[in-house]
């Protein structure tokens, strides 16, 4: 089987990317042009791995434990694909069929209205003019307390994206500057049973063996050279998600304590 696993960065040996460690040092990119957020205030982390890697589990403990604010790009272009006066539903659902990678300004717009959303949202407490954060559930109340929200500033884990690096080159000149990638690389055999077993429940309709398979090939043929860009720029934590959930987490933690120089709870 094909496989998408680059030699696994060492929980223990993991150091603080460049981006992180130095936050005014200066990344090659357009000249032109302002972001929407501020990168000093706004910290960005991509969470990239094959379907089924474990973006979205992994990056719900983060939010437990850290005060993260998930968002999925999936998850988001499935929802403005469900909304009646959507004007990019019937485009999103024929890509999202057929495992393609859906235009990025659609994507991008998307991912900064939910964090403009997310960063008003914690400026205006529920109570307050403004509402809760956006999207409830363990997200809500992950950054509720303020950890890494104070003085609007902000903390996002933004999962399957980039999918291409013109994607990562629009994001950080037009969205945030991102601060470093968490890799989650397996074999696709161990991604094909996780989404096969995924199906039987979760109602998606790219939970079938077609789709998966062209899934994966998009992920090989456009999202690894996006991580290997990163990795020359010294801006990847790599970590193995093959084994059980817990125990990758645990990885996780440790690489992101080095990240962020803090200790969760």
């Amino acid at each position: 089987m094909d496989q998408v696993q680059q030699p696994h960065v060492q929980a223990e040996t993991v150091g603080v990317p460049e981006a992180v460690s130095h936050p005014d040092s200066t990344d090659p990119a357009p000249a032109q042009g302002k972001p929407a957020f501020d990168h000093k205030k706004v910290l960005v982390i991509f969470v990239l791995g094959g379907p089924g890697a474990g973006k979205g589990t992994q990056s719900a403990n983060l939010v437990k434990d850290y005060g993260f604010v998930h968002l999925s790009a999936g998850d988001l272009l499935r929802a403005e694909q469900s909304r009646p006066d959507s004007l990019y539903g019937a485009l999103i659902q024929s890509h999202i069929r057929e495992g393609t990678i859906v235009p990025m300004h659609v994507t991008l717009h998307l991912l900064e209205e939910a964090m403009r959303a997310a960063l008003d949202a914690h400026a205006h407490p529920v109570g307050e003019a403004g509402g809760g954060a956006g999207g409830g559930g363990e997200e809500g109340k992950g950054w509720a307390g303020g950890r890494g929200w104070e003085e609007g500033r902000g903390r996002f884990l933004i999962d399957g994206f980039p999918r291409k690096m013109d994607q990562a080159v629009r994001f950080d000149k037009s969205v945030c500057k991102s601060g470093f990638v968490l890799f989650l690389s397996t074999t696709e055999s161990v991604l094909l049973h996780r989404l096969t077993e995924r199906s039987k429940t979760s109602g998606r309709e790219d939970d079938n063996p077609l789709s998966i398979s062209k899934r994966f090939r998009t992920f090989v043929e456009t999202s690894m050279p996006v991580v290997e860009a990163y990795r020359r720029r010294g801006k990847v934590v790599e970590l193995d998600a093959s084994p059980e959930v817990g125990l990758v987490y645990e990885k996780i933690r440790i690489a992101v304590d080095a990240a962020l120089a803090v200790v969760a709870p």
